[in-house]
């Protein structure tokens, strides 16, 4: 395959995966409906950073013990499940809580607490790292280096395109949001829907199959 061909396949191919809503992007953008740019922000970069770390994994071949065990694919994945219907929980328990008509007022969660919980729900989430160890390989070129340097490389590829596409989003959904939140029961509905999606979040990965 042509050089040129090849990137814009694989590109192609990183953009269409990145748009398709998945746990991620619900995740980033319930958390801009719910505390704004920065937060949504943080949140991306956390789910970002969480992703990296399947990428390093997919090239030193640790994902594939995951794709073939398991155990370790339960444990990762009822861990997330109950880390998703903790922060789900939480956001019913405050919907509304910190409501303010003041636009400067302080999100309800900080920019560092979205970035970490961001880590934690990529990290927990077992199908990223199978999703990594299936996609990459297909675009690894025998005659273009080390394997595990590729990999590398267009994991890393992905989650640049990711980091483009869901920051787009959190600008488009960050102008909604400023609105609904100088309102208080919108306000108090958006945390609803908040846990209500994150709950829903951690239920779906709790029944995921390694298939």
């Amino acid at each position: 395959m042509p050089e040129p061909t090849f990137w814009l396949v694989f590109f192609s191919a990183a953009l269409a995966l990145n748009v398709s809503p998945g746990p991620d992007l619900l995740f980033v953008l319930s958390r801009t409906l719910s505390g704004g740019r920065r937060v949504g922000v943080a949140s991306v970069c956390g789910v970002c950073s969480g992703a990296l770390v399947h990428v390093a994994a997919a090239a030193l071949g640790i994902s594939a013990i995951m794709a073939t065990s398991a155990l370790a694919f339960a444990v990762v994945k009822y861990v997330g499940a109950a880390y998703l219907l903790y922060l789900g929980v939480q956001a019913l328990r405050s919907a509304g809580a910190t409501a303010s008509f003041n636009l400067e007022a302080a999100p309800k969660v900080s920019v560092w607490q979205a970035y970490r919980q961001g880590i934690l729900v990529d990290v927990l989430n077992p199908k990223a790292a199978i999703f990594f160890m299936a996609f990459l390989p297909q675009f690894v070129r025998p005659d273009h280096g080390a394997v595990a340097l590729q990999l590398l490389i267009l994991g890393v590829l992905v989650v640049l395109v990711a980091v483009v596409v869901e920051c787009a989003m959190v600008f488009l959904a960050a102008r909604a949001s400023l609105a609904l939140r100088t309102n208080h029961r919108l306000s108090l509905w958006l945390d609803r829907v908040l846990g209500s999606v994150l709950i829903a979040l951690g239920i779906r990965l709790g029944l995921a199959e390694r298939a």
